[in-house]
């Protein structure tokens, strides 16, 4: 049915001032888009245009026309306003603050292990912009998990005061090597072609295939920030003697070595106390139990794996023990020290005690 509103009572009539008005908001680019076509649509019943035609072109229904008619009618251009109330404004006061907090810290009884923002502010009534705000100023997130292991060792203030006394007060005329094995690289090939930066990020297919593994023995000089690298098939006690042997030829003889090193079993075999007695310049340094973060040559292994191993694509074991050793070339033209800096809140470990132990 079409609705012509032909009739002089059913015809909108417009001043002047009115129709300028709606016609400028007709035309703006910052009103929104409710206000836009409700000028739009009193204009349109002012020209005398069908209903028909004003909802195929508005997309609205028939009760919208009516109610936006009869309230311009009333009240003229005031009428053309949402009256939309909306809730409250919540004020975030300290105690909503503590409250907020509090929920946080307790797990959600719906099964979930954590809050998300907006599940936590449905629960308690409140706008997630409010119980982002409040995380933010508590340095709070709940979305983020970070692992630890705390070391179990007695002598951990000992053993953490001797490595970083290398570290901050290393002594004079020695060379001081931070050393590790990555065992079981993998040397993975993919299996379908990569797809490049165009667009987006590099994507590589999900299968692969596996053509073996191999350990990456570094040491790391301290002061240089340079790395000696050697790649062997396994991960024994015969490799690692062989590569402390190869680091010693490395320096001038009789010079003093340090070597920082962790609690492997394979670090600590008779075979390897025969190398230190042939060897008494050699001195052993061992990290407290699960404290490899101590140890600097893990920093350079994470920039290894970010770099070569976790993207790289490996046709054999070969391939992959080449690239590692060209990463470990180019690395060494530019190498620098690491800032190794120790600040401990309790003082357990001072620099008094890192001095005199060395």
């Amino acid at each position: 049915m079409r609705y012509a509103l032909a009739m002089p009572s059913q015809t909108l009539r417009l001043s002047s001032a009115e129709r300028w008005e709606l016609q400028s908001r007709v035309r703006s680019q910052t009103l929104r888009a409710g206000d836009v076509q409700r000028a739009r649509l009193i204009l349109m019943l002012a020209a005398g245009e069908a209903w028909s035609d004003i909802q195929a072109q508005l997309g609205c229904s028939s009760a919208y026309i009516q109610r936006w008619k009869q309230r311009f009618q009333e009240q003229r251009l005031a009428g053309l306003f949402t009256r939309h109330h909306g809730r409250r404004v919540a004020k975030r006061t300290p105690a909503l603050e503590a409250r907020i907090l509090a929920w946080t810290r307790r797990p959600p009884n719906d099964g979930t292990t954590h809050w998300s923002s907006r599940r936590l502010a449905q629960a308690l009534g409140v706008n997630h912009m409010m119980v982002m705000r409040v995380w933010q100023r508590a340095g709070l997130r709940p979305h983020r998990l970070e692992r630890y292991l705390a070391s179990d060792d007695p002598e951990f203030e000992r053993k953490a005061a001797d490595v970083i006394g290398l570290y901050v007060n290393p002594p004079q005329h020695a060379a001081v090597f931070c050393l590790d094995e990555k065992s079981g690289v993998q040397a993975l090939d993919r299996l379908d072609r990569v797809l490049p930066l165009s667009p987006g990020a590099e994507r590589h297919g999900f299968e692969y295939y596996r053509h073996g593994t191999l350990s990456l023995f570094a040491a790391l000089n301290t002061r240089t920030g340079t790395v000696l690298g050697q790649t062997a098939p396994r991960h024994t006690t015969e490799e690692f003697v062989a590569f402390l042997a190869q680091l010693v030829a490395l320096e001038p003889p009789g010079r003093a070595i340090h070597i920082v090193l962790d609690n492997f079993a394979s670090h600590k075999t008779q075979r390897v106390h025969q190398f230190l007695a042939e060897h008494p310049n050699v001195y052993l340094h061992f990290t407290p139990t699960y404290s490899s973060w101590l140890n600097q040559v893990e920093l350079w292994f994470a920039k290894i794996e970010r770099h070569v191993i976790a993207r790289g694509i490996f046709t054999s074991v070969k391939d992959l023990a080449r690239k590692l050793m060209r990463f470990i070339r180019v690395h060494n033209r530019s190498a620098r020290p690491i800032k190794w800096s120790y600040c401990d809140s309790l003082h357990r470990i001072t620099f008094e005690a890192c001095v005199t132990i060395h």
